[in-house]
């Protein structure tokens, strides 16, 4: 199955027995639809999910970057302290794609909302010359 969603935190590395490591991480899949009366209703799931084959991946998993997951879901049921029957979905992960970063926490949030950084035009670097391109 494919999932595509946004990661709820940082991604987690484990280790467990046998010298394995397992990286953790939540996701949340955001979808909107109308009801049958014209109402606009969001609704938002989450899904726990394991990868096992490399524990690098942690790196480029932050809180904020939209993934495209494929692996096999499951569902965990039990009853909580209170009583209550909860369900919890889990993907076994078993290939991931970065689709977007979140958008860099910038010191000057005001340069990036114009386009300006120090003063001169985003994509202009101080020094450069445009006849000095390596193509």
């Amino acid at each position: 199955m494919i999932l595509t969603g946004r990661l709820t935190g940082d991604a987690s590395v484990h280790h467990v027995k046998d010298d394995r490591q397992v990286v953790n991480f939540s996701i949340a899949i955001n979808d909107r639809f109308k009801t049958k009366a014209g109402e606009q209703r969001e609704l938002t799931t989450y899904v726990d999910c394991a990868y096992w084959l490399s524990p690098k991946v942690a790196e480029w998993l932050k809180k904020g970057t939209v993934v495209e997951l494929n692996g096999r879901i499951g569902v965990n049921a039990y009853i909580n302290q209170q009583g209550d029957a909860v369900g919890k979905l889990t993907c076994h992960t078993r290939e991931v794609k970065v689709l977007a970063f979140p958008a860099p926490k910038s010191e000057n949030l005001a340069a990036a909302d114009t386009g300006k950084t120090n003063g001169k035009p985003e994509g202009k670097r101080e020094g450069e010359d445009k006849d000095n391109l390596p193509f």
